[in-house]
């Protein structure tokens, strides 16, 4: 069973050095484990028993596309409201504990590694189970309707019951966890889990359209973002705007896994935020 990084309790020690591996530039950021403390920790209106990471957000110079969250709930906590804006899709990516979420009047019972997509205009609600605190990422982001494609339907899923998708050539050693396919046209954005073997490797300098989110799940690498090889663990997050090149090398002893979101299947857009 994999065991996934999240944000830790408390604050760094008065004792331990100031310097860090925090970056923000003009084309990525990297957001490292250790400054996602208690002290950056914000709350949602609707939720109870809740606190949360704010890690992307739409901004000028950062997230264009999405916003991403990480949640605790502590036990018996949650929120009858769900999504606030009727525009916005959702995907929930459980890391930590077990939670019960409701969508459109049926339930649905999430452990780690639980998976959900909420299309825009749907009502949910959710509770944290057990005795310790749920953890999930919530990515949300305004869904995109297209000519003739209807809007996806919700559902859930784990990954552990998914068999990864090997990349051709790595002998097994980069892999995507897909929860949708590439080519449903219904939806307008990815995220998937991704997995490198010790020792593979992203071989040529990844520079495309698609804004990404990346959170490390599970051990280290070193991962190249625009002119810069960056090291990163188990907890950190980044955001590559788009054309941002990059590679990775997974160098670390065990598998080094992602959380992976990117913006996919529409036509660019000319004028505005989503052409309004």
């Amino acid at each position: 069973m994999t065991t996934y990084a999240s944000p830790r309790a408390g604050l760094p020690a008065q004792s331990e050095l100031h310097t860090g591996r925090a970056i923000f530039t003009e084309a990525y950021c990297v957001i490292p484990r250790g400054v996602m403390s208690d002290i950056v920790t914000s709350f949602l209106p609707g939720w109870q028993d809740t606190r949360l990471w704010m890690i992307a957000r739409p901004m000028s110079g950062f997230s264009e596309t999405f916003a991403q969250y990480i949640v605790e709930v502590a036990p018996g906590g949650g929120t009858a409201a769900g999504e606030p804006d009727p525009a916005a899709e959702g995907v929930l990516f459980v890391v930590a504990g077990s939670l019960t979420l409701t969508l459109a009047g049926a339930a649905h019972r999430l452990s780690e590694g639980g998976y959900a997509y909420i299309p825009p205009g749907t009502d949910w609600s959710l509770r944290a189970e057990g005795t310790a605190p749920a953890r999930f990422h919530w990515i949300r982001k305004l869904y995109e309707p297209a000519p003739g494609i209807s809007v996806p339907e919700a559902f859930v899923a784990n990954e552990h019951d998914i068999a990864p998708i090997w990349m051709p050539g790595t002998q097994e050693k980069w892999g995507t966890t897909r929860f949708v396919a590439p080519d449903d046209l219904r939806h307008d954005m990815h995220v998937n889990v991704v997995t490198f073997e010790p020792g593979g490797l992203i071989p040529f300098e990844e520079t495309h359209v698609m804004e990404h989110g990346l959170y490390v799940l599970e051990g280290k690498a070193v991962y190249k973002l625009n002119r810069d090889w960056v090291e990163v663990e188990a907890g950190d997050f980044m955001w590559l705007r788009a054309y941002c090149p990059q590679a990775c090398y997974a160098a670390g002893p065990g598998r080094f896994r992602y959380l992976l979101y990117k913006d996919v299947n529409r036509h660019a857009r000319l004028r505005g935020v989503l052409g309004r």
